[in-house]
C-alpha cells in the first residue's frame, strides 16, 4: 500500500472538532479535577505515577504502537523484553515494591514475571521458614529463581481439597515424590509457568505412610538454571492462546515420580519431621490462607480503577460521538445529538461512573481491614486452638470464628461482587461506544479480555459466595445464641432481630444514612431466611446455593454502599474538598445506591426494607433526576481518575478528543497488514506478492 497521501492527512472530521466538544463539556462543570484526583490518590501518589510514567515513556521497549497488531508469539516476546527492562529499571532507579507495582500497572498488560512478583514471592515469604528463606527466597528476590504458584489443575480449580497431584514422603532417603497420577492432575492455567518459570510452588496432597494430610505447598525446580530446559520427569509448557491475557505464558505441568528434597515442603505452619517421619502443625494454620486473602483484597482495591478506564473512554467518546437529532431540541440545536445526551446512554454509563468511586472507596476500606488484621495476627493472636476442628465440608456449625473469619468472608464477597461489576461494566462501556467499541483501538475490548479471568481466578465468583454464606450463617447463630455483637456483621444482624417484630421505616429518598440501613436490613433478612431453611427446615446445602448467592451479593452490596457513605462522611473527605464537589460525590453515592436498590427491588420489598412506592419513586424519579444532575460533570469526573493517554492506549478515550484522527492514523499508517500486497486470484498459488520493506519477489505461496 502506498504511503498515506498528504491530501488525506489534511482532512479533518466534519462538524465541531473533538477537542472543541470536550472543552465545551468541561466548561459545563466547575469541579476541581486536581483536587478530586488528590482525594482519590493523594498528591504524593499522583506525583510518583507521573515520575515513573516519564521513565517508561522514555524507553523504546515500552512503545505501544504495535500492541493491537501483534500475534501471540510476538506479544509474548515483547512482554518478556518489557519485564526484563522493568526489572532493570527497578534496580537502576532503586524503586521500592510500591513503585515497581505502580510501573507494572502503568504498562497495563500481564507480564511473564507476574506470578513470580506476586504469588511466588508472597508464598515463600509467608509460608516459608527462616531456613527456606535462605534457600529459596533470597535467590527468588534476585531473580535467580523465577517462580509461579501451581495450584489449579486440569480437573480441579476451586476445589483445592480435590487436587490430584501427590507428594509422598519417603522415610528412607528423606525426600518427597511429586507425582501426577492422572492427566487431570496436570497443573493448568498457571501464570508464568509456560515458558518463564524455573521453579514452582506446587500444591500437592501430602501422603505419609499411606495417609493423606491434604494439600500442602512444595517448592519444586522444574527447569535447568542454565539451559532453561525442563528437568527429567517434569513435563511443562504453555497451554496456548486464550480469550485474552496473551502476554502471559499460562502453563501446564506434569510430574512422573519426581524426587524433591525435604526442604521443598514450606514448613512455617506444618512439617514432616525427618527423624520421626511424623506430621506436625505449628503456629496458626489460618495464616495459610493469608496469601489468597491479600490477593482478593487487592482485586477489590483495583476494581474501581479497572472499571474507570472503560468509563473514561466511553464517557469522553459519548461526548464527541453524535448520532441522530433530538426532535424536541430548540430550533437552534437541531444538529446531530451527542449520544451522552440520550438518557438511555446515561442510564447505562453514569451508574458505572458512580460505581468506580464506590468500588474505589470500598477497596481502600478493604485494604485497611486487611492491614489491621495482619497487625493483630503479628501481635500474637494464635487463632483457633484445634486446627482439625474444620471438616472437609463447606459449612461450619460452631458460632466461634477465626481471626481471619470476618476478613475472609469480606474479601470473598467483595472480590466476587467488585470483579463482576468491573467486568460486566467494561463490556457495557464497550457497547455504549457503538460500532467503534468493537475495534481494538477503542482500548476497551483488549482490556476487558485481559481482566475477564479475574471473575474466575482466586476463587470462582459463584463458588466464593458459599464462603460468605457460611460465615453469615455462623454469625446469625451467634446472634440467636444471644452473644454480644463483636463486629459490623453481628451488629446489623442483632439490630434486625431486635426490630423484626416492629419492622422498619427507612427514608431512602430523603436520607443518605437510611439507604445504608435499608441495605443492612435486606442483607440481615436474607441471612435469617437462609438460616431458617438450613437449620429448621433441614434443606440440603446444594438446594440453597442460589439463595446463598443472593445472600452474598446482598451483604456485599451493603458493604459497598456503607463504605461509600462512610468515605463521604469522613472528616478527611469533608475537610479536603469543597462543598460543591462533595455534593456531586453525594449524588454519585445516591445514584449508585438507588440504582442498585431499584435493580434488586423485589428483595428490598419482600424484606420490608422499602415499600413498593419507594422503589417506584427511586426508579422513576430519584435516579432520573440524579442522571440529569450528574450529566454536566461527567467528563470532569472521569478526568479526575488521571489516566494518561499512553496508559489508556485508546483512540476513543483521548483526552484531547482527537478520536477520528487517531483511529485513521492507526489504521492507515501503523497497520502492518497494509504493507502487504496480496494476490487475490484463486488460480494463482501466490498469496503475498510483496511485503513493504522486505524487497521485491514472491513472499508467500500455497
Amino acid at each position: 500500500m502506498a504511503p498515506t497521501p498528504d491530501w488525506v492527512k489534511q482532512l479533518k472530521p466534519s462538524g465541531p472538532q473533538g477537542h472543541e466538544l470536550l472543552a465545551a463539556e468541561r466548561a459545563k462543570s466547575d469541579l476541581p479535577v486536581e483536587q478530586l484526583s488528590e482525594l482519590l490518590f493523594t498528591k504524593e501518589v499522583l506525583q510518583k505515577k507521573q515520575r515513573i510514567l516519564n521513565v517508561l515513556k522514555s524507553e523504546k521497549v515500552f512503545d505501544k504502537s504495535q500492541n493491537y497488531f501483534s500475534g501471540r508469539t510476538d506479544r509474548f516476546e515483547k512482554a518478556l523484553a518489557r519485564a526484563k527492562k522493568l526489572r532493570n529499571l527497578r534496580v537502576k532507579h532503586n524503586w521500592d515494591l510500591d513503585e515497581y507495582r505502580t510501573a507494572t500497572e502503568l504498562i497495563s498488560e500481564p507480564g511473564p514475571y507476574g506470578l513470580h512478583d506476586s504469588m511466588f514471592l508472597i508464598t515463600l515469604r509467608e509460608q516459608g521458614t527462616p531456613e527456606q528463606h535462605e534457600v529459596f527466597l533470597k535467590k527468588a528476590k534476585n531473580y535467580e529463581y523465577i517462580g509461579c504458584y501451581a495450584q489449579t489443575e486440569l480437573g480441579h480449580g476451586s476445589n483445592v481439597r480435590g487436587l490430584e497431584t501427590t507428594a509422598t514422603w519417603n522415610s528412607k532417603d528423606k525426600t518427597f515424590t511429586i507425582h501426577s497420577p492422572h492427566l487431570t492432575a496436570s497443573k493448568w492455567w498457571i501464570g508464568s509457568l509456560g515458558r518463564t518459570a524455573n521453579h514452582a510452588v506446587v500444591m500437592a496432597q501430602l501422603i505419609i505412610a499411606g495417609k493423606s494430610y491434604g494439600p500442602h505447598p512444595f517448592v519444586v525446580q522444574i527447569r535447568d538454571l542454565k539451559t532453561h530446559e525442563p528437568l527429567e520427569n517434569a513435563h511443562v509448557g504453555d497451554i496456548g492462546p486464550k480469550f485474552g491475557y496473551n502476554t502471559m505464558d499460562n502453563g501446564f505441568l506434569l510430574f512422573n515420580h519426581y524426587k524433591a528434597p525435604h526442604v521443598s515442603m514450606l514448613a512455617r505452619f506444618s512439617k514432616v519431621d525427618p527423624d520421626t517421619n511424623k506430621y506436625a502443625r505449628q503456629g496458626s494454620p489460618s495464616l495459610i490462607y493469608g496469601t489468597l486473602t491479600w490477593v482478593r483484597s487487592t482485586i477489590v482495591m483495583q476494581a474501581g480503577s479497572v472499571l474507570a478506564r472503560g468509563v473514561t473512554i466511553a464517557t469522553r467518546y459519548s461526548a464527541i460521538r453524535r448520532q441522530f437529532q433530538d426532535r424536541d431540541a430548540p430550533q437552534g440545536e437541531k444538529g446531530e445529538n451527542p449520544v451522552i445526551n440520550y438518557t438511555m446512554v446515561q442510564m447505562r454509563l453514569l451508574p458505572l461512573l458512580a460505581a468506580t468511586f464506590a468500588l474505589h472507596f470500598t477497596g481502600k476500606a478493604m485494604m485497611d481491614l486487611y492491614s489491621e488484621n495482619q497487625k493483630q495476627m503479628n501481635q500474637g493472636n494464635k487463632g483457633r486452638e484445634d486446627p482439625n476442628q474444620r471438616g472437609a465440608g463447606p459449612e461450619e456449625t460452631q458460632s466461634g470464628s477465626d481471626i481471619l473469619a470476618d476478613l475472609h468472608a469480606t474479601s470473598c464477597g467483595l472480590k466476587a461482587l467488585s470483579s463482576t461489576i468491573a467486568a460486566e461494566g467494561l463490556e457495557m462501556c464497550r457497547r455504549t461506544c457503538g460500532g467503534h467499541g468493537y475495534s481494538s483501538f477503542s482500548g476497551i475490548g483488549p482490556w476487558y479480555a485481559d481482566y475477564l479471568p479475574t471473575i474466575t481466578w482466586e476463587g470462582d465468583n459463584y463458588m466464593l459466595t458459599q464462603q460468605v454464606a457460611r460465615y453469615l450463617l455462623k454469625s446469625a447463630r451467634s446472634v440467636l445464641a444471644n452473644q454480644a455483637p463483636n463486629n459490623d456483621t453481628t451488629r446489623i444482624l442483632t439490630d434486625f432481630r431486635s426490630r423484626s417484630e416492629i419492622g422498619c421505616a427507612f427514608d431512602i429518598i430523603g436520607s443518605d444514612s437510611d439507604i445504608v440501613s435499608a441495605f443492612a436490613w435486606r442483607a440481615s433478612f436474607l441471612t435469617f431466611e437462609a438460616l431458617k431453611h438450613r437449620d429448621e427446615q433441614k434443606k440440603p446445602w446444594n438446594d440453597l446455593l442460589v439463595d446463598f448467592y443472593r445472600l452474598s451479593k446482598a451483604h456485599s452490596q451493603y458493604m459497598v454502599v456503607k463504605n461509600f457513605h462512610s468515605a463521604l462522611t469522613a472528616e478527611e473527605t469533608r475537610g479536603g474538598i469543597a462543598g460543591e464537589t462533595l455534593d456531586v460525590l453525594r449524588k454519585l453515592y445516591r445514584l449508585y445506591a438507588l440504582h442498585t436498590l431499584e435493580q434488586e427491588g423485589s428483595e428490598f420489598y419482600v424484606s420490608g426494607a422499602c415499600s413498593r412506592n419507594q422503589i417506584s419513586l427511586a426508579r422513576t424519579n430519584a435516579v432520573m433526576k440524579l442522571l440529569k444532575a450528574i450529566r454536566p460533570h461527567a467528563v470532569r469526573l472521569v478526568d479526575a481518575w488521571a489516566f494518561d493517554d499512553w496508559v489508556l492506549d485508546s483512540s476513543l478515550g483521548r483526552k484531547d478528543g482527537k478520536v477520528y484522527e487517531d483511529m485513521f492514523y492507526r489504521a492507515s499508517e501503523l497497520n502492518p497488514l497494509n504493507r502487504i500486497t496480496v494476490d487475490p486470484y484463486p488460480d494463482s498459488e501466490v498469496l503475498f506478492k510483496r511485503i513493504e520493506g522486505r524487497g521485491e519477489g514472491v513472499r508467500s505461496k500455497l
